[in-house]
């Protein structure tokens, strides 16, 4: 199909999101009684996208009573966050509860449209009894170090010889000291052998037998036994992805992703236990997360994703998938891993891409729900994906893939022009950032 056609058929088949009630009235009849949904984003550094999520979750939350928001980061610093939402941690505000996100990139959850979220879910969950109120729980399993800590934390309150044999599993990784992937180097090119053992063996304790830790009955009692058996279930998918780290992107990828999916199913099922009935789950993730990968460029390469997965074993109909997407703006993210947060203007779309089509409706924000698009459905082009480091001058390489946008969301949400989120810790690089004023005069991508 030609642009111009394309461009035509999805103004045809969109919903302009207009200001005020009912903004989400047609996303929410979407949704229906699915148990999961999955939203979005296209970079890690826009408000937009951002706000949006959060203002869906929202009603979730009221209206179709979800239990739980699942996000791309680490379980410990989430948990941090999720007890003071629940009324159960000892931190003054919202930017404490925060705090634990301490590694790169910080501005992804610690940004201004987060905390107002955590701030409104603490308000929310004030008015409820403590095993209805709803948590924020962490998908990733970069806290090798910091899930080890927290297991053998817990431990030392329920079964101090149990604490002891966790620390002699875990001083396994003593030799390679903080950092997991000089682990992974030096058990990949045979330096010092795997902790594998180790690690599989403190989940099976903590796992094999949960009663002898139930001291204290309560849901209380059982949730910190679940957070401690998901610590050690990180640590010990976290031994696996930081060994794969050198074997290859696709494997590494495939680990993590996997773990999101394990983490999300056995989240879901301690939560309907819980509640005694089936929990539901909001997610937030990147859209190379959350879009199937069977009918992207990434999946034919051999990568998989958390929205496949969660479609495979879900079913369609519990679960949808919400892309997000945007022409141009700005954005907040780095020039490098473990750089500082610069605040950059992002390229005009490519022609070639679902983005400018998008662009070429002329419609400035709108949601377009897949199934009511036909023509979209034949198409694959290009569609951008932007995490934490963005590089503007090689975009067409770093930030562009193929796909079926169509097959891979069951909607996508369109704001034309966006704008960087706002870190609560905004490095001098961003404060003297390009502003958004100065956007119209940026040359196109190519």
């Amino acid at each position: 199909m030609s642009d111009r056609d394309l461009a035509k058929a999805v103004a045809q088949s969109v919903q302009p999101l207009e200001d005020g009630p009912g903004r989400w009235d047609a996303l929410l009849d979407l949704i229906g009684d699915a148990r999961l949904v999955l939203l979005g984003e296209a970079t890690h550094g826009t408000h937009e996208f951002y706000a949006a999520r959060a203002e869906i979750t929202r009603q979730l939350i009221t209206v179709k009573d979800f239990d739980a928001v699942a996000v791309e980061a680490d379980w410990p610093d989430a948990l941090r966050a999720s007890r003071y939402a629940q009324g159960a941690s000892d931190d003054a505000d919202a930017a404490a509860a925060l705090g634990g996100f301490e590694r790169f990139p910080r501005w992804m959850w610690r940004n201004a449209d987060v905390l107002a979220f955590i701030e409104w879910l603490r308000t929310q969950n004030a008015g409820r009894a403590a095993e209805e109120r709803v948590g924020f729980f962490g998908l990733d399993l970069y806290s090798l170090r910091a899930s080890m800590d927290a297991v053998v934390r817990y431990l030392a309150t329920v079964d101090p010889e149990a604490e002891r044999r966790a620390r002699a599993r875990y001083a396994c990784f003593d030799h390679v000291g903080e950092d997991p992937q000089r682990y992974g180097y030096a058990t990949t090119f045979g330096l010092v052998e795997d902790c594998e053992r180790e690690v599989l063996r403190q989940l099976a304790e903590l796992t094999g037998n949960p009663d002898r830790y139930m001291r204290h009955d309560g849901f209380a009692a059982a949730d910190e036994l679940f957070y401690a058996q998901q610590n050690a279930r990180v640590a010990a998918n976290a031994e696996a992805y930081y060994r794969s780290m050198f074997g290859g992107r696709h494997e590494s990828w495939n680990r993590r992703d996997s773990h999101m999916a394990e983490t999300l199913e056995t989240l879901m099922d301690h939560l309907t236990e819980r509640r005694g009935r089936p929990a539901k789950i909001a997610v937030w993730a990147h859209n190379s997360h959350l879009g199937d990968a069977r009918v992207t460029e990434m999946g034919e390469s051999g990568e998989l994703n958390l929205g496949q997965l969660v479609r495979q074993r879900f079913g369609m109909e519990n679960a949808r998938l919400i892309g997000f997407t945007t022409h141009a703006g700005t954005v907040t993210a780095a020039s490098d891993w473990d750089a500082p947060a610069e605040l950059k203007r992002v390229r005009e779309s490519r022609p070639d891409s679902f983005e400018r089509a998008f662009h070429d409706t002329g419609i400035p924000r709108f949601l377009l729900v897949t199934d009511q698009a036909p023509a979209l459905r034949r198409e694959r082009r290009l569609e951008r994906a932007i995490g934490v480091i963005y590089l503007p001058e090689s975009e067409r390489v770093s930030h562009y893939f193929y796909a079926g946008i169509a097959r891979q969301f069951d909607a996508v949400i369109h704001f034309d022009r966006t704008h960087a989120l706002v870190p609560l810790d905004p490095s001098d690089l961003w404060k003297h950032g390009q502003e958004p004023e100065e956007m119209e005069t940026y040359p196109s991508g190519i």
